[in-house]
């Protein structure tokens, strides 16, 4: 045969061999680390969670979908982690405790949310949340706790860990909690633009919001932050995750942006284990390492009831 003809048999063979062929070796499969040990010490990424059996293969051809069929709960450890960020930030704010996950063999997502309303915030987690394999642990942080309580009903969350976040009961707004304390000083510095988005002052990001992360980090955080449309503090859940979620709170006392009060208020109408923790709003930059901890704990808590 002619290498011309020789190159089309090759093709045709390709294009019939459907992309359950290439799907067999994209994507080799890993085994998760044991419920009861943290995994790796090391900083390669995490395992990926055990797949599912998988059924007979079928001699038909391959046939494309629309859509995914909705993720089913799983049993076993839990190894994947989503993380949402909050306003005046974005996901690179989680950057510490992904590093330190990964170490202890997490499987990590991070949100990006658009911050344009809690619908589009929310789609953006579902998005993520339909990629993961396996139960998985949400976490929110600040406005981040409203967009988890809206998503948790998703089957395969396990459990919620709210670190300095807002927890909303049903219809209630972000500003509908804020009122329940004394303006904060962070609430000073917010104003908004023409076109109806909030910014952090950038002179007061430091002292109001992250007075415990160097000068030289808030400088580029405040340079970076990402402004949350004004409507979305006003917008209420029709979800309410934490009621059938196991849940954690990681309380930070040192807050000026999110009241301790409101915090306290909150966690214990969630019935959530509380974490006091001496920091500022933005914990998961300040004090990754202890963040990281509190969501460990509590991956491996639920592992435990799995």
């Amino acid at each position: 045969m002619s290498p011309k003809r020789l190159l089309c048999a090759a093709a045709l063979s390709l294009c019939f061999a459907g992309p359950a062929a290439f799907a067999q070796t994209a994507t080799p499969t890993a085994q998760p680390a044991p419920a009861d040990q943290p995994g790796m010490e090391t900083g390669a990424p995490a395992p990926a969670p055990a797949a599912p059996t998988a059924a007979p293969a079928s001699s038909a051809p391959p046939v494309a979908t629309a859509a995914q069929a909705p993720v089913a709960p799983l049993t076993g450890p839990v190894r994947n982690v989503v993380l949402v960020h909050g306003a005046f930030v974005d996901g690179s704010s989680w950057n510490g405790v992904v590093a330190k996950l990964q170490q202890k063999g997490y499987h990590v997502s991070s949100v990006q949310n658009p911050l344009t309303s809690l619908a589009d915030d929310v789609a953006a987690t579902r998005r993520v949340l339909a990629r993961q394999q396996g139960p998985t642990i949400l976490v929110g942080h600040s406005w981040g706790g409203v967009v988890i309580t809206e998503t948790a009903n998703a089957p395969n969350v396990a459990g919620l860990v709210y670190i300095a976040a807002i927890a909303p009961q049903l219809h209630e707004s972000t500003m509908d909690l804020m009122k329940r304390a004394a303006p904060v000083p962070a609430g000073q510095a917010i104003s908004a633009d023409p076109s109806g988005f909030l910014w952090l002052d950038r002179a007061r990001y430091h002292a109001d919001f992250a007075a415990d992360v160097p000068e030289n980090v808030t400088r580029v955080l405040s340079t970076a932050q990402v402004p949350i449309a004004q409507k979305a503090f006003g917008e209420t859940v029709s979800q309410v995750g934490w009621k059938d979620k196991p849940s954690w709170y990681v309380l930070t006392t040192k807050d000026r942006a999110l009241s301790p009060e409101v915090q306290r208020f909150m966690a214990d109408r969630m019935g959530a284990k509380v974490v006091p923790m001496a920091s500022s709003h933005l914990a998961p930059v300040s004090h990754a390492g202890a963040v990281a901890d509190v969501i460990d704990r509590a991956a491996r808590e639920l592992s435990r009831q799995q």
